[in-house]
């Protein structure tokens, strides 16, 4: 399982400058199994940093599946 936060490609923005919206992915193999937008915008690197590491112990833990919808609350908050 690879956790993934950052600003996802878009093939149809030629000017990549003007990404903002940071994502958060899970990762199996080569496949995403969840992905969805968060809070975070490019400044937000300790945040994204956090945010991977919370989601890391939550889905260690049980607390949370492999689902987008599981992902929600962490992506709507802050860090």
């Amino acid at each position: 399982m690879l956790i993934w936060v950052g600003i996802p490609d878009d093939p149809y923005i030629d000017d990549k400058s003007t990404l903002k919206t940071v994502d958060i992915q899970l990762h199996e193999g080569n496949a995403i199994v969840a992905s969805i937008s968060t809070v975070l915008d490019s400044t937000h690197e300790d945040g994204a940093r956090a945010l991977a590491r919370d989601v890391k112990a939550a889905l260690e833990s049980g607390t949370i599946g492999l689902h987008a919808h599981e992902l929600e609350a962490f992506a709507d908050e802050l860090r």
